[in-house]
């Protein structure tokens, strides 16, 4: 029998996984061999006979389960960006296990004695700020876990995170096949009225992929149907996709997920509960900077009314344009974007036909590159042959200004019917001083669709803008520089996480970056001045509508997990009577409505923290105006600070500590409210 290559040591380059050498039965066995493995050295801290020390007790928890997180990590990240109807059944069947064997940790009282025990005595300790921070944040990790209640709630606290662990598995594997199953296929000259070339091209590379050679493919990847909904003159068409894309997760069958929201809500409800707080919402942040609902509440109140006053003006001009082409029904939400792109360009001279052919993929990510070596002297070196998981993904070494290897950084671009949508950052490897110099392994994965063989990959500014979101986010990981795992990289408050990645999406937008990089993927000519000039000055152009669909978003999720019981919850109801509450205008949707709405559903990061990206966004607006004040937005001396106090510093201090060390005072909401066009 052949050993299983994700118990043995990895001796592939930079320790990435064996990918070319696992298949989807080895997680069985080394998921149950490494719980076990992690049960067994978590155990022998917790039975030690001698005083709680911070090196015996958090320092051996901080280096235990080596083996299960790297069997996890490389598992979901699969999951997540490939996966497979054997990989999905495995998902199903080990995500109760894992919450099982976490509840078994995080409940164990003599482990829990041994760190109240420490947290107690944590001034006499000699502790550095690192290590206070370090132990601060397990203290809160297992109270939170409920290691504070007697047996009975202990008991069902295990229950209740073992069965919202198989609910948020099923919703996400729901949404996914809802996707994957939809294809809208173009035959007719009708099907495809309007559609621009780089569409057409990509909806025929689609097509081909589902084995319809000849025909043309729109999919429910938002590179493909977003497009579509600007484009495409077949407003019959329109309506279908649209209403594809909005009732995911509600469709009925066994790939509906209204009943997964009912008792998901009930369960983390009940949760609340047991650890003394009102609803989840109240529970969920207590442990971030907003702190409170209500603060949480004020923000987007602040913002939304402003919001909602230009939605409805760019409605009205919406409106004017569809009578000046003889077209005199109501703007619906399938309208709005093509009605959108036709007023965008009457205002502003731009077209998006116009703009695409300058924002080739492989330019925007040596832009991103680019900004990152002028930050913070880093390079990148593209290397080949090493094992990746599927054959779009690429591989680059990370090198700091001396030549030093930093970590590994995976591009994993491209749509396919595997991957989940959406795009995000996650980690193989995280970066820590204590088992060993560990350097971290970085994805960035995204769903752009593909040029057509031969042809280059072009974005639309919104995809360049999310490479540029997401790079941000793989430099939290990628700098990163501390001693504790806990603290490592993005390992922050939800509502601070946002900040570097929404930071790095400024440079995207400054003319010394875009003029260098935005250059015509055909003859190679950059952007011409007055494009980019339209281009930047059209910035803030449907604010109101970007504005409006997320923060719709962001106060439905609030609402949701302020309800104190709800058990008997109609998600379809909830959603129309908030909207209705709110003044939601009818042609404009949330922009995850809650039967798809993955941030909130599948796993918790996000519930009750869809407001995070928000929160975050007051600060890397003011954070940005730090360069600018400057007048160069490669300020060393800026750059430095940043680096020093947001991307490198992980967890090791308070949010807002750290936002003060960079900046020199606390953000200011003004610089968000200019940023999207609101302020006077």
């Amino acid at each position: 029998m052949t050993a299983n290559p994700l118990l043995t040591d990895w001796n592939t380059p930079f320790e990435l996984p064996p990918f070319g050498d696992i298949e989807p039965h080895h997680f069985e066995e080394a998921f149950d061999k490494a719980m076990a493995e992690a049960r067994s050295e978590s155990d022998a801290i917790a039975a030690q006979d001698g005083e709680p020390t911070f090196e015996n007790t958090i320092v051996a928890l901080e280096i235990s389960g080596k083996k299960l997180s790297n069997v996890a990590r490389t598992f979901f990240n699969l999951t997540g960006a490939h996966t497979s109807t054997d990989l999905q059944k495995i998902e199903r069947d080990v995500a109760p296990k894992l919450a099982k064997h976490s509840s078994n940790m995080l409940l164990n009282a003599e482990l829990y004695d041994r760190i109240a025990n420490l947290w107690d005595r944590r001034e006499s300790l000699g502790l550095d700020a690192e290590q206070a921070k370090v132990l601060e944040r397990y203290q809160k990790m297992f109270q939170r876990a409920g290691a504070g209640l007697d047996e009975a709630g202990k008991a069902r606290m295990a229950e209740i995170s073992q069965r919202l662990a198989v609910l948020g598995t099923a919703f996400s594997q729901n949404v996914l096949k809802d996707e994957s199953d939809y294809q809208l296929v173009l035959e007719t000259e009708e099907d495809l009225a309007g559609l621009p070339d780089f569409l057409l091209a990509s909806a025929a590379a689609a097509a081909n992929d589902r084995g319809l050679e000849g025909k043309h493919v729109i999919t429910l990847s938002r590179s493909s149907i977003e497009p579509f909904m600007q484009f495409s003159t077949n407003r019959r068409l329109r309506e279908e996709a649209f209403r594809a894309w909005t009732s995911r997760g509600e469709n009925g069958g066994e790939s509906d997920n209204r009943e997964i929201i009912r008792e998901t809500l009930a369960l983390r409800a009940e949760k609340a509960r047991l650890l003394g707080f009102k609803n989840f919402a109240a529970y969920k942040l207590d442990d971030t900077m907003a702190k409170t609902p209500e603060n949480v509440r004020d923000l987007l109140t602040k913002v939304w009314e402003p919001a909602v006053a230009q939605a409805r003006d760019e409605e009205r001009k919406l409106t004017e344009m569809a009578q000046s082409r003889g077209e005199n029904h109501p703007i619906e939400a399938w309208d709005w974007r093509f009605y959108s792109e036709k007023v965008r360009n009457a205002e502003h001279d731009l077209d998006e036909t116009e703009l695409k052919p300058y924002l080739q993929l492989e330019n925007i990510i040596q832009a991103a590159f680019d900004t990152a070596s002028r930050l913070f002297g880093l390079s990148f070196r593209e290397l080949h042959g090493l094992p990746v998981y599927h054959p779009d993904v690429r591989t680059f070494e990370v090198l700091d200004r001396d030549g030093r290897h930093v970590g590994l950084f995976l591009g994993d671009y491209f749509a396919r019917s595997t991957k989940r949508s959406g795009a995000w950052m996650s980690a193989f490897q995280t970066q820590h001083r204590l088992d060993g110099d560990v350097t971290p392994i970085i994805v960035n994965v995204m769903n752009f669709s593909k040029g057509a063989p031969g042809k280059a990959t072009l974005l639309t500014f919104d995809d360049a803008r999310t490479l540029f979101h997401e790079f941000g986010h793989a430099l939290h990981g990628l700098l990163s520089n501390v001693t504790y795992p806990i603290i490592s990289g993005t390992s922050v408050a939800r509502d601070f996480v946002e900040l570097p990645s929404q930071l790095y999406e400024h440079w995207l937008s400054e003319p010394e970056v875009l003029s260098r990089y935005a250059v015509h993927y055909e003859t190679g000519e950059p952007m011409p001045k007055d494009l980019l000039e339209k281009l930047l000055a059209a910035a803030n152009f449907n604010q109101g509508f970007a504005t409006v669909e997320y923060t719709a978003s962001a106060l439905v999720d609030l609402e949701l997990h302020l309800l104190e019981n709800p058990d008997d919850l109609d998600p379809d109801a909830f959603e129309t009577a908030e909207l209705g509450r709110l003044g939601m205008p009818k042609a404009i949707t949330m922009r995850h409505r809650i039967p798809h709405f993955q941030h909130v559903f599948s796993g918790d990061g996000y519930s009750a923290g869809y407001y995070s990206y928000m929160w975050s966004e007051v600060m890397d607006a003011d954070a940005f105006d730090a360069f600018k004040e400057k007048g160069d937005i490669f300020d060393p001396e800026t750059a430095g600070k940043l680096l020093l106090n947001i991307y490198s510093a992980g967890g090791r201090s308070d949010p807002d500590q750290s936002y003060i060390a960079f900046r020199g005072r606390a953000p200011k909401i003004d610089a968000l409210l200019h940023k999207r066009g609101f302020a006077a």
